[in-house]
């Protein structure tokens, strides 16, 4: 019997072949692209070329924006072993808090992987606040390192253990810097990552917003750490986190950027399938504010592309394609930001979303329909 199915097995073989071929030839005569598909990728291709934007494959993931010449020098420099550009830049930089938590945050992250550079510099200069500001920063950089970028459950418990040493050195690290400068909120912005890492109850995350806001009432980097402690998937609630937003928006002045906030906090907590929720009077007015503060900042403010990746993200899916366009050349290039950084692969959903637009554009100028 086994054999008589061995024989039948190869013998219905070749029927096995021409069905799998009448198969493919009935897909491809009758399962085609769709032409009208076809067409508006066309479309989307020559907005693209006709505007002067890069393809995904030339998109950096990483960063939401260049590193500036002098900071580059200076990381270049510290990989060298040589401490001198960033100590000297950090002096430069002076009581602009949000330049120097952005050049700290940069700097630190050298550390990071080789501090020899950073031991040097505070065997030269042992009371040298700004050498304590970044120990401070990139132990907690450190932390996270060795902790892992996994999920919870793919990270060992010896890993996690690790993770709570070196935040707790952190924070040793972070009042050493504090007594050295305690004029210098930059202490403790590093300190809502510990915050966040050793899960801080509230009371005790109010205790460090007082002493943030004390020193740098309007610092970006700080209040978007902070709205990230009181999203729900951290600390707080949906509520707590709007609740935050829309104050700091309130009292900001124009051009620190905060009114940004409340289209983040909606971004975090958005669970729906539809962009109508991004498309209310509420969020044309919110989209509207950011556009008036990114429109008042300093060029030079170092959050600033992160807010037009905000900006390019929302008035895309308000089809409000000229002003979307606008944001999105102003970035293209660099996409290391928030919304695409939460997409698995962030250049394909940044051009998908950036391509509509400039197909509408281009259609609009071209007076034909998208």
């Amino acid at each position: 019997m086994t054999v008589l199915l061995w024989i039948l097995g190869i013998l219905a073989l070749p029927l096995v072949a021409f069905g799998v071929w009448w198969v493919a030839v009935f897909v491809k005569a009758f399962v085609k692209a769709d032409p009208e598909a076809e067409e508006e990728a066309e479309k989307k291709e020559e907005a693209v070329r006709v505007l002067g934007l890069l393809p995904a494959s030339a998109q950096n993931t990483s960063m939401a924006r260049p590193v500036p010449a002098e900071w580059s020098a200076a990381q270049a420099a510290a990989r060298q072993g040589e401490w001198q550009p960033a100590a000297a830049l950090l002096r430069s930089i002076g009581e602009d808090w949000n330049l120097r938590s952005g050049f700290v945050g940069v700097i630190g992250d050298v550390a990071v992987d080789d501090d020899t550079w950073l031991l040097a510099w505070e065997n030269a200069l042992p009371d040298d606040p700004d050498a304590a500001v970044v120990r401070a920063w990139s132990t907690v950089g450190l932390a996270g390192k060795v902790r892992g970028a996994k999920r919870a459950q793919h990270t060992s418990q010896e890993q996690f253990a690790g993770f709570h040493r070196t935040l707790a050195r952190a924070r040793e690290e972070i009042a050493r810097a504090v007594e050295l400068n305690p004029a210098d909120p930059t202490p403790f912005v590093s300190e809502i990552s510990v915050a966040l890492g050793l899960g801080y109850p509230n009371s005790e995350m109010n205790k460090l917003w007082e002493q943030i806001v004390l020193r740098a009432p309007h610092h970006y980097d700080a209040h978007y750490w902070a709205l990230q402690y009181w999203c729900a998937k951290w600390r707080g609630s949906k509520k707590l986190a709007m609740d935050f937003a829309e104050r700091a928006a309130r009292s900001a002045p124009l051009g620190s950027l905060l009114t940004v906030l409340p289209l983040v906090a909606h971004f975090e907590h958005d669970d729906s399938d539809s962009a109508d929720v991004d498309r209310t009077p509420r969020m044309i007015a919110r989209v509207d504010a950011a556009l008036a503060d990114a429109a008042a900042s300093d060029p030079a403010h170092p959050r600033l592309p992160a807010v037009r990746h905000v900006l390019a993200y929302f008035l895309a899916l308000q089809d409000r394609h000229e002003a979307a366009i606008e944001q999105f050349t102003m970035v293209d290039g660099h996409i290391g930001a928030l919304p695409w950084s939460y997409k698995g692969d962030p250049a394909h959903y940044y051009c998908h979303l950036r391509d509509i637009s400039a197909a509408a554009v281009v259609a609009a100028r071209n007076g034909t329909a998208a």
